[in-house]
Order: structure tokens, then sequence, then C-alpha cells
């Protein structure tokens, strides 16, 4: 009897990548954001995953949010995407919003898809070939089909119950000056502070000193000292992008039962809003 295949992702190394990058049904993608976006240099064969373009909904108030199931599912056929195919995403940042492109393909029932650990910084101190960052994907179109996962994603009603069950913990993957309020948000007019019962975790405090993400053990050591026993983990950010590296250390660590707050801050601590959500500030 021929052994099962051993299960992809949620992390490969770049020596493990660079086995398997000339494999014909490997998808890479570059998830990077802001002044990464479009960089001079990429992994080669990397097409753009686009979160600052097509990959988020631009409808909504918000930056960041998940685009529909039919337009998700449209922008991946046009970077050529196949259901039956293997994906690796990765940012410039090192792991960063390549984690978003992970948890946002899951959300939309696609699980061959890994994180390269160490991103764009961890390949390129590996030694590994670069290329020139060339146009626009401009192969075949693929069959991806969106097959959605409720509950991965989630808004902020969802996320005041969670704060109040016991059952549960609201983790917020941003700085601790910001969740303090003492330090204010990037983007204008938001409120300083956190929501009342969550607990911080920052992002880069999942991050060995080389940009690699923490053991297993280690994470889950990591995410023990904020959320205790619970199970049923909740994760915010700024904009419903870090707050899936949150997500990606929870996997990591063996945690089953984790969702992200699309919306995240720049959505809670709009002032003004008709539902004005409370805000905490300090510790």
């Amino acid at each position: 009897m021929t052994a099962p295949e051993p299960a992809f992702g949620p992390l490969i190394g770049p020596d493990q990548l660079a086995l398997r990058l000339l494999e014909p049904d490997l998808v890479l993608f570059d998830a990077s954001v802001g002044a990464l976006r479009g960089a001079d240099r990429r992994i080669p064969g990397a097409r753009p995953f686009d979160l600052d373009g097509a990959l988020s909904d631009h409808d909504s108030p918000v930056p960041h949010t998940m685009p529909t199931a039919a337009r998700f599912e449209e922008a991946m056929r046009e970077l050529g995407l196949g259901d039956d195919d293997t994906v690796v995403v990765y940012d410039g940042a090192g792991i960063y919003s390549g984690a978003r492109a992970w948890w946002m393909l899951r959300a939309m029932g696609f699980d061959r898809v890994a994180v390269l650990d160490g991103g764009l910084p961890g390949w390129e101190a590996a030694g590994l070939p670069l290329e020139s960052n060339g146009p626009a994907y401009e192969g075949p179109r693929g069959t991806f089909t969106a097959r959605p996962r409720p509950g991965l994603l989630v808004d902020a009603d969802t996320v005041a119950k969670a704060l109040t069950d016991p059952t549960a913990a609201v983790l917020d993957a941003r700085s601790r000056e910001r969740f303090a309020g003492t330090a204010p948000e990037p983007r204008p007019g938001l409120r300083g502070g956190h929501m009342p019962g969550a607990a911080n975790l920052p992002f880069t405090e999942l991050r060995a000193p080389g940009g690699s993400m923490l053991t297993p053990g280690e994470l889950r050591e990591a995410f023990r000292a904020v959320a205790g026993d619970r199970e049923r983990l909740y994760f915010s950010c700024g904009s419903g992008v870090t707050a899936c590296v949150l997500a990606l250390g929870a996997e990591l660590a063996g945690y089953r039962h984790t969702a992200v707050y699309d919306g995240s801050w720049s959505e809670w601590g709009l002032p003004g809003a008709s539902r004005e959500r409370p805000v905490a500030t300090g510790g």
C-alpha cells in the first residue's frame, strides 16, 4: 500500500521551496504590500497576490477586507491558479502580509497553501536565486473554485460576543504602544487603545531573531501566556493583515478553533460610527 502524501503547509522553509520550485503544479505568490509591493526583485516565477489592489474589497470603508467569493475566484483564475495546484505565498517584509494571503485562500476553501518561512529576506539570506520583477502574470487562466468557509473571517458583532465569552480569547497583534493607546494609529482618525477584554500579542513576538517563525513549542508558550488554557482564539490587528500572522502561529502551535476579525482596528476604532464600539487604554 502506498503511504499517504504528507499534508502540505502551513509553513515551508527556503531550502524546501527551492527543491520544489520547478514543479509544474506549484504556484508562487508574492503578497507584499505598501512600499514592497511590486519590488524590483522576486523569487523566480512569483505572481502578484495584490492585497493593495484586486484582492481587497475596495467597496468597504476599511482597508484590506476580503472581497466577495466571486471576485476572489475571478482574481485567482486571472492569476492562473487551479484547484489542483499547490501554493506558496511570501512577502518582502519576512512573515507579514504573506500570512494574510494564506488565510484568505484557506477561508475560500483552498488548503494546499504554505507560507515561506522568513519570506523574501529568508530566501535571500539562504543565497537562493532571484529574478527581476517582470510584468503582471500573463499565462493561461486557472480553474480555481471558491468554496467559502464560514467562521474563518468574522465581523465586529462576533468579536464583541467573544470578548465576553470565558472560553474564548481575543488577541490583538498590534504593537504594545498602539494597544495601550500611547502611540498614534498610522491611519488618520482612528481612536487609540484596544477592545475591552482583549489581550495583546504583537505579531513580531512570534518571530525568531533571524525572521523565521518560532518553534511550535515556543509558539504554544507565547499563546498560553496571554490566552491561558482557552482554545478558541480570535485575532485582530490594524487592518486584518498581521492578525493572520497570529493565525499562522496558532495553527503551528496546534490550535484548531481560530478566526480573524476582518475589519480589525480600522473598523472597531472608527469614531462617531453609527454603532461606536467601546475602547480601553493602558496595558
